[in-house]
Parts: C-alpha cells; structure tokens; sequence
C-alpha cells in the first residue's frame, strides 16, 4: 500500500520549476504521455522527473505524488493542466438557471439529489461518466478522457458517451428550466458553474479552513473542520463503478481520507486529547494494517498516555503483517519511532512540552 503524505514531508520547494509541473499534472490524474504533450517533453523525460520527484519528497509511489500535489498546494479541485474556461455565453445561460442546486457525492457510492429528491442515474457505466464530471468539477472532459477512464481498454463498440451524456442531462436539468448541469462545448463536457455541489468540492474547502485555523492557532477549530470534513466520508468510494478513472479515484480518496484524519490526529496530540486521538488511530489503523503512518502516530500517541507497552504491541502487529503479506520489513521511520519508544527520546518523538 502507498505510504500516506505527512505534514512533516519536504515542501515542493525543493523542486525545480518543471518538476514542480510534472508534479502538478500527476495530481490532475494525467497519464506520463499527456503530461509529456502537455509540458512538450519526451515522455521517458517524464518518468525521470516523476522519480526524482519520489526521492525529493520521499513518496513512495504515484498515488502518494497524488496526494502530495493536493497537499502542498499545486492542485485543488477543478485546476490544473486540463482546466478549460468557461465561456460568458455559458455563464450567462447558467446565471439564468432557476430552480435549487443539483447535490452529487462522490464520498462513497455515487448519488445526486435535487431539493432532497434522490435522482436515478441509471446503470453502472452511465454512473461512471458522470462521477468523472464531478471528480474534475470545472474542467472539461473530452469524450476520448471519458473513454479511456470509464471503459479503459475495451472501449464500446458504438458512439455511447453522448448517449449517456444525453440521459444524464434530462434527469439532472435544473427544476423547471431546459438547462442542465451539464455542459458541452467543442472540446467535451464539464458540469456548469456555480449550479452543482460536489462533496469532494466541499471536503477540500474543509481541509482549507482547517489548515487556516491551526496557522492562526486555532487547533481546536482546525480539529472541528478535519471533523467535518471526514464525516463527509459515507461507505465504499464509488462502490460498484467500473473504469480504470473510478479505480485510481478510489485509491487517492482513501489516501486523502487518511491524511485529513492524520492531520485531525495530530492536533488532537497537540491539545493534549490523547484519549480521542488514540480512539480514532485505533479504528484507522484496523482499517489500513498496512499504514505505516499511521501506526507509527497510534504508537506515539499510546506512548503519551503512558502505555509503552501498548505502543511496541503496535509495532510487533505491524512488522507482521508486513511481513506477511507483503514479505516487507518495517520501513525506517517505523524502526527509528519504535527505537524512540524504547529509549524514552520524547524530544524525537516530539513530545517534548506537550501536553500530556
């Protein structure tokens, strides 16, 4: 499994400016050969800069590059390399939409809903277009993207996008007018502005405010918002649907679940809440075994409250289980938080004048 970004890991700072690029456009999901049409560069120039971007930042892999683009700042919903403008026409013709909002979730199985009306989005694959909407809510989509990330390789063997396009437009028109939440113009589709919420939209906003409060020095309000926004979490991502794009999307918004509840954890430590912090780490750790991250916080935090013992436990259930499944020793910075504990070094563990 991918080891999680942490608060602690190098800025992109250290990159140069075209990794810094590269890296942005791995956070917007584009594959090494759209990154190298997009940035004009060869495409085995992009997977060195992708591996030198690993060893920089310490990342594992790709989906932990995800996750850090998103962290530091170099992408949020609906920018990036694809970002497309929306045209006046189609502003003005959305600023004259009546009717409420349309709501769609993409934090668990996907569902859209119209004042508190529930909407059938029909089959799976027609589900799956349209979650890729709202997964780049703001940028269009070209119908060969839909292509690739609903059917992959085994693209249909008829003309089905608009189709799907079409249905979903009639179910998600806007009250009583002929506009839809769906948009389309010569380069694909996209949802329109400023008439669709989309969760994962209101999660990174979360995360925003978050990370505002506790630079204002407000953890307990920046614990309260990372509350808010993890309970926006609702079942399995985008149970069912199929398609290489719902495959990745699940993986970074699991990996994105486990770095806003490391960040709540760990101002929840700051506040001296360890038996809140300990309870939460608990449930995540039971749920991702193989995080080392988090085992390693759930061990700090045990060791805070006193339970050394507890806290080595944790490390003897890691290293088997990494062992086991995937025939892996622990990773240094489990070994050296294990050695800390040992040694009682509450100055490297981080301890040292907290609250405890």
């Amino acid at each position: 499994m991918p080891t999680t970004a942490t608060t602690s890991r190098p800025s992109a700072a250290v990159l140069g400016h075209q990794e810094r690029e590269v890296l942005q456009a791995v956070g917007c999901g584009l594959r090494d050969d759209e990154i190298a049409a997009a940035l004009a560069i060869p495409e085995d120039a992009v997977a060195g800069h992708l591996a030198r971007i690993l060893v920089k930042l310490g990342l594992r892999d790709r989906a932990a590059a995800i996750v850090h683009a998103f962290d530091c700042g170099l992408v949020s919903p609906g920018r990036g390399p694809r970002t497309q403008v929306v045209s006046p026409v189609l502003r003005s013709a959305v600023g004259r939409a009546a009717g409420p909002k349309v709501q769609i979730s993409v934090l668990g199985p996907l569902r859209a809903w119209q004042d508190g009306r529930s909407l059938d989005l029909g089959h799976l694959r027609q589900q799956a277009v349209l979650a890729a909407l709202a997964l780049r809510a703001g940028r269009t989509i070209s119908q060969q993207e839909l292509l690739d990330g609903v059917w992959g390789l085994e693209p249909p063997v008829t003309n089905v996008v608009p189709v799907h396009i079409y249905r979903l437009r009639k179910t998600l028109r806007i009250g009583d007018s002929p506009d839809s939440v769906i948009e389309h113009d010569r380069c694909g589709y996209r949802l329109a502005a400023g008439v669709a919420e989309v969760d994962l939209t209101r999660l990174e906003d979360l995360v925003t405010e978050a990370g505002t409060a506790h630079r204002a020095g407000e953890p307990a309000e920046a614990v309260r918002l990372c509350s808010q926004a993890l309970d926006l979490f609702r079942g399995e991502l985008l149970a069912g649907l199929p398609g290489p794009l719902a495959e990745l999307e699940r993986l970074r918004l699991a990996e994105r679940r486990i770095t806003v509840a490391q960040r709540k954890v760990e101002w929840q430590l700051r506040l001296g809440r360890c038996s809140e912090a300990i309870a939460e780490l608990t449930a995540l750790s039971a749920e991702h075994p193989l995080n080392e991250p988090v085992a390693a916080m759930l061990m700090r935090a045990l060791y805070r409250s006193g339970r050394q013992a507890d806290a080595l436990a944790v490390f003897e259930r890691a290293r088997r289980r990494l062992a086991g499944d995937l025939g892996v020793p622990p990773s240094r910075m489990l070994r050296r938080t294990c050695q800390m504990i040992l040694h009682g070094d509450e100055a490297g563990l981080g301890l040292t004048g907290a609250t405890r």
